[in-house]
Order: structure tokens, then sequence, then C-alpha cells
């Protein structure tokens, strides 16, 4: 079953660069087996930098599924997902991710290697920075 909800993905990927976006898709499958949703890249058509599949999922499930049958689903995703995206699926409550490329597989067929690292210098003023944080959190 993982390889033919995989095979989607690819074919999703495939429709995303043949309508003008990076090649990336993605669907959600339940805890039954039936595919709930799935999506394409945007990212060029929608102008919007953060319309990667797996966040469109992510965000979907979050306002669409309660908890335990978002916990019992699957994404299945023609590349690992970014740390944008892992961040957003962490969050969203579904169960696992299966991916197809790794991100260093991907890295690989890009001619141009894969992104740069943003400079990142933190933390500071932790005393200060905690006061909106403390309590906020169970």
């Amino acid at each position: 079953m993982d390889e033919e909800h995989l095979r989607r993905a690819i074919a999703l990927a495939a429709e995303a660069r043949a309508g003008g976006n990076p090649p990336f898709g993605s669907l959600l499958v339940g805890p039954d087996g039936a595919v709930l949703a799935e999506e394409r890249n945007s990212s060029l058509t929608d102008d919007d930098i953060t319309a990667h599949p797996e966040l469109k999922l992510a965000r979907w499930a979050a306002r669409s599924l309660d908890a335990a049958t978002a916990a019992g689903t699957t994404m299945y995703t023609s590349c690992q997902p970014c740390g944008m995206c892992a961040g957003a699926l962490a969050r969203s409550g579904i169960g696992r991710v299966v991916f197809a490329l790794s991100t260093d597989q991907l890295d690989g067929l890009k001619t141009s290697g894969g992104f740069r690292e943003v400079p990142a210098d933190g933390p500071h003023l932790y005393d200060e920075a905690k006061i909106p944080v403390q309590g906020y959190y169970p």
C-alpha cells in the first residue's frame, strides 16, 4: 500500500511541474486507508514560498481532523519534508510521513545543490524573552 500511495505522490509532483511549479506532491491517507486529501506544490503560481503540499495538508489536517483521527493518518510525499513543513507536520498531529526522495537525494539532483544556511545569532535577552512565554505551556 505504501508504494501505491508514494506513486500517487510522485504523480502529483509531475502535475505540479507540468503546471509551472516545483515538482512536489503529497497526499494524506486516513486510518482506514482512504485518501483524505491531495496537494501539489503551488509556490510559483500562488506567489507564495510556503505553498508546499506538505504544509497545505498539515494546515488542512489541523483544521479538519480531530486529534485521534489525525494521529492515525499517514502522509505520503514525493520528497522528505523541508524544515518548515516538518515543523508544521509535528504541530498538526499527523501520525506519520512516508517519503520517496530524501533531502540529500534531492540536493544531489539540483545543479546548484541545496539552499544556503541563513546565519543565526542567539539566544539573547533570556530574562526578558521568557516573560511572555512563562506559564503558556502546560
